[in-house]
């Protein structure tokens, strides 16, 4: 969380690079750039933004002017530093129409409301719009609960975790767990902002230090999104700068928006042929079990499967890669829309989505790991953490595109 603590020494201008699995530091000049979900999505927001602040610091735009009169191309991208590099927005021109929202979310003024005045100490309603990353595990983590029920006790390798029970779901039975990792609320320093050939780069560095105790060793995570007209990519870079192994797990949580509002029809492509079963959709606990994906489930036909009325909160793994990319789709036929999110990382080993019937949106999660990947019910079985040694990196990568289908 937000610490004088887990930031590192405050103004050090430390960024790092990998490089044969090692970690090179460079000087910088610090430079400093520009509880529901809404109804609608918003437009392009232009350059209002730029005197709005989200968790204390002022918002990042990254733009460039579409050129094509065939093809969509993106515009714009939106992001906190304040609030762990979170997206809150990206727009792609399609011809002929404009800019369309990729991103379900909320305008600026109505996110720094939500964020800044309404949000819990851990920040749990930044993963309720935009694209939220996840460090360091995303998803759930169950354990052993205290007594007061703030917080709750796992294990790995023998040593003993102990985390926010910021989540329980809504219902009869829920039990109180860890969500999405420790950066929700995170500031990120040394932002620098830098034009490119075909368009323009953030990037931002956040000083975990140990999470106020929460976790092993000491770590760095560079966050880096660029764009330009044909993708937008984003990567997280997570360096172990202490003195103990550590497990990790990198995602994140984008909402994406169907321009049509007609949830029923769009189709959506999941290249997943195993799905994790669960408890129930309130706790989404892993039993431990995967069966293969039938029915329902089954979204690995090349043109998609609608979403119907059917709600999923479900994760699907043993995915199918192809071209270097496991690529997942979210197509909207009647808006002639489409995105596909390539997760381009070979540490990526399952993709989780949230769609419930009542939304405009669907939420794709491409992630290290299963859910309570410390759990029992896993028998042992590799649940896609991956353990740095001190000195060590990981790096995780998506790329969006945007197409007519």
């Amino acid at each position: 969380m937000e610490t004088e603590k887990n930031r590192g020494k405050p103004g050090s201008g430390t960024t790092y690079e990998i490089q044969q699995g090692n970690i090179y530091m460079t000087r910088l000049v610090r430079i400093l750039a520009l509880p529901a979900l809404a109804a609608a999505c918003l437009s392009h927001y232009g350059q209002a933004q730029s005197a709005i602040e989200i968790g204390g610091e002022k918002l990042v735009t990254l733009t460039r002017k579409p050129v094509s009169t065939t093809k969509p191309e993106f515009t714009s991208l939106t992001l906190m530093p304040g609030r762990g590099m979170e997206v809150l927005s990206i727009t792609a021109n399609y011809p002929g129409r404009g800019n369309v929202d990729v991103l379900y979310t909320h305008d600026p003024a109505t996110a720094e409301n939500m964020l800044d005045h309404q949000d819990t100490a851990f920040g749990d309603l930044g993963y309720r719009l935009g694209a939220a990353f996840l460090f360091p595990y995303p998803n759930r983590i169950r354990g052993t609960l205290s007594a007061d029920g703030k917080t709750l006790t796992t294990g790995w390798q023998g040593h003993e975790l102990t985390l926010p029970a910021n989540n329980i779901g809504a219902g009869p039975g829920a039990e109180r767990h860890a969500m999405h990792g420790l950066i929700l609320k995170a500031k990120a320093e040394d932002i620098r902002v830098t034009n490119t050939p075909e368009g323009q780069q953030v990037t931002g560095v956040i000083h975990c230090g140990n999470f106020d105790g929460h976790w092993f060793s000491k770590t760095d995570l560079v966050i880096t999104v660029t764009l330009t007209a044909n993708a937008v990519d984003a990567t997280m870079v997570a360096h172990n700068v202490g003195n103990q192994d550590e497990p990790v797990a990198l995602g994140w949580h984008p909402y994406f928006a169907l321009p049509s509002g007609d949830r029923t029809q769009a189709r959506i492509v999941i290249p997943g042929s195993m799905l994790t079963k669960v408890d129930n959709y309130v706790n989404v606990f892993p039993t431990g079990e995967r069966v293969p994906a039938t029915g329902q489930f089954d979204l690995q036909a090349a043109n998609g499967t609608a979403l119907d009325k059917n709600f999923y909160d479900d994760n699907w793994s043993k995915l199918n890669w192809k071209g270097g990319a496991v690529t997942v789709k979210v197509i909207d036929p009647a808006a002639h829309y489409g995105v596909a999110i390539e997760g381009l990382s070979p540490e990526i080993k399952t993709i989780q989505m949230y769609a419930p019937p009542t939304q405009q949106f669907v939420a794709i999660e491409h992630q290290y790991n299963f859910a309570d990947p410390f759990g029992k019910e896993w028998n042992g079985m590799d649940t896609g953490m991956v353990t740095l040694k001190p000195g060590q990196s990981t790096k995780w990568h998506v790329r969006l595109r945007v197409f007519v289908p």
